[in-house]
């Protein structure tokens, strides 16, 4: 899964002709690394139709504050350039595929 960070996060986040899902994390944080697995799943299974990066809050705050993110692991789901849902917490797949089936 692809990293983003405030040098690329306008490119491939908000200029993306995909919908994205954009997983905000921090590598201390336990609930986050448990959501990796599932996000990943996602990322191969709707390979083409959404892109999926991760963003670390702790490389890129000012990201994270202009999306006010105040609590991780936050999924976003970004569609033409703006926030289109969010989740926040350890969700299961199901959830965040309801998020992102307006989309695909």
């Amino acid at each position: 899964m692809q990293e983003v960070s405030s040098q690329d996060f306008a490119a491939e986040v908000l200029e993306s002709e995909l919908p994205v899902l954009v997983d905000f994390w921090a590598p201390w944080c336990g609930p986050c690394k448990a959501l990796t697995p599932t996000v990943e799943k996602l990322a191969a299974e709707l390979e083409g139709k959404v892109k999926v990066v991760k963003c670390n809050i702790d490389a890129s705050p000012e990201i994270a504050g202009q999306y006010s993110i105040m609590s991780i692991p936050t999924l976003l789901v970004f569609h033409k350039g703006a926030v289109a849902s969010q989740l926040i917490g350890l969700v299961q797949k199901d959830k965040i595929m309801d998020k992102l089936k307006d989309f695909i």
